[in-house]
């Protein structure tokens, strides 16, 4: 969907700039990626715009304006090992309480967002992010401005109440899950344990715990689950290209797609290794939380004897120097430019962990995933890949030479790729 959609819903009836507050006070650097493009083209587009966030812009365009919370709490990179089951579900509901509260008691124990509040400076609208915590719904309510939510992944299970969205376990995916729109009798019961519990959590624990923090510096602010509903609508990161259609009520738009930047030319030994794949690449890497160099020896094996038996190349996310590789079969590095790699003519495939922004580059240049998801969203994703026909989900736990290697030929099929093409190309799921 194209970024001015998103741009007229909030300035239709206006003929100069607003002034725009963003609170994004949570310090996962995949999810201020994506927020990042879009409060740049805001500013772009003349409006004034004010960030709190931990990644203040080191070239920020002369009317966006950063409260900067770096260096208070660490950043979520890199700090994941690869794991997978219901203890990983059980310790997601405790992150993120236990995240949410320290958010927002750093962001309103910053001097500079004290005395934004205290000055009353008017803004015109104030984009919060929605994920774990409401604290800034009590910032924007201080400020007396109309909120608007905006997410980076799948809904949160505590977020469909608040926003008047259905939720059926029988055919609505659940966001820490299996199972997809085509859940068995068992996911059906999982999912019904799950949903009551990160709601009740998240009601009694994370909310109450923001509510309180709130209290300590303003003696006035409403019930924050009544704000959350009076949001005026919500920005969803997803597209129906990938999750199929969904109902939403009008106040929740599906924006997912506007992040990817166009592709620029791969350069020195990775495009000297690129050049010279014959029969092309493959690329693998779990983002920017999950650390692939965790793995258990007999995955790591398992991996490396499929790139054997296979002609492509293999460029893989790997983060220190522990793998002990060919060099003419695969190349490795801590950060590789991952747009670039999904949109160059001779990537073939992707193995994922199945989170939103990299699934949704690679829909966005064609290229077919395999993906196999570790946490948080990744579960639901990796069922919306399958079901869409934009590839196919291959759990950790089942993960061994074969049934890799059956993976990858899968999706390498001549017809399949073809059809995945025609298919990406014929829909509206482009970038600005």
């Amino acid at each position: 969907m194209k970024l001015i959609y998103l741009l007229l819903l909030l300035v239709t009836c206006y003929t100069d700039g607003l002034n725009i507050l963003g609170i994004y006070p949570y310090q996962g650097k995949s999810h201020f990626f994506v927020f990042r493009v879009y409060l740049r083209e805001l500013a772009k587009r003349g409006h004034n715009v004010t960030i709190i966030s931990h990644f203040p812009e080191q070239d920020p365009p002369a009317n966006y304006h950063d409260i900067s919370l770096a260096g208070t709490i660490k950043i979520t990179e890199d700090n994941q090992s690869v794991r997978n089951s219901y203890w990983s579900v059980f310790s997601a509901a405790f992150y993120l309480a236990i995240s949410g509260k320290e958010n927002c008691q750093v962001m309103l124990a910053n001097k500079q967002v004290q005395e934004l509040i205290k000055s009353k400076q008017k803004f015109d609208v104030v984009v919060v992010e929605q994920f774990n915590s409401d604290c800034a719904l009590g910032v924007a309510y201080k400020l007396g401005a109309p909120a608007i939510g905006m997410s980076s992944h799948t809904l949160m299970p505590y977020h469909y109440k608040r926003l008047g969205i259905p939720y059926n376990p029988s055919y609505v995916p659940f966001h820490f899950l299996e199972g997809g729109t085509k859940p068995s009798l068992f996911h059906r019961v999982e999912r019904l344990f799950f949903d009551f519990f990160f709601r009740t959590f998240y009601y009694f624990v994370s909310q109450r715990s923001d509510q309180n923090t709130l209290a300590e510096y303003f003696d006035d602010i409403p019930p924050l689950e009544e704000l959350a509903r009076n949001m005026k609508f919500h920005l969803l990161y997803h597209n129906f290209i990938l999750t199929g259609s969904r109902l939403f009520p009008s106040n929740v738009i599906e924006v997912g797609g506007y992040h990817v930047s166009n592709a620029n030319p791969l350069t020195s030994d990775l495009k000297k290794f690129v050049d010279e794949a014959e029969h092309g690449i493959i690329f693998i890497s779990f983002g920017s939380v999950i650390k692939s160099s965790t793995m258990t020896t007999d995955k790591v094996e398992a991996i490396l004897e499929v790139m054997k038996r296979m002609p492509q190349r293999f460029i893989w996310k790997w983060e220190d120097k522990s793998l002990i590789v060919d060099k003419n079969k695969l190349y490795v590095s801590h950060w590789l430019p991952q747009v670039d790699i999904l949109g160059h003519p001779k990537t073939l495939a992707f193995l994922s962990h199945a989170g939103m922004g990299g699934i949704t580059e690679a829909i966005h240049f064609g290229v077919p995933v395999v993906a196999m998801p570790f946490l948080g969203d990744q579960p639901a994703n990796a069922a919306d890949v399958e079901e869409s026909g934009l590839g196919i989900q291959l759990q950790f736990r089942d993960l061994t030479t074969e049934s890799l290697l059956n993976a990858f030929q899968t999706v390498l099929n001549t017809t399949w790729v073809n059809e995945l093409t025609t298919y990406v190309s014929l829909t509206v799921y482009q970038s600005p």
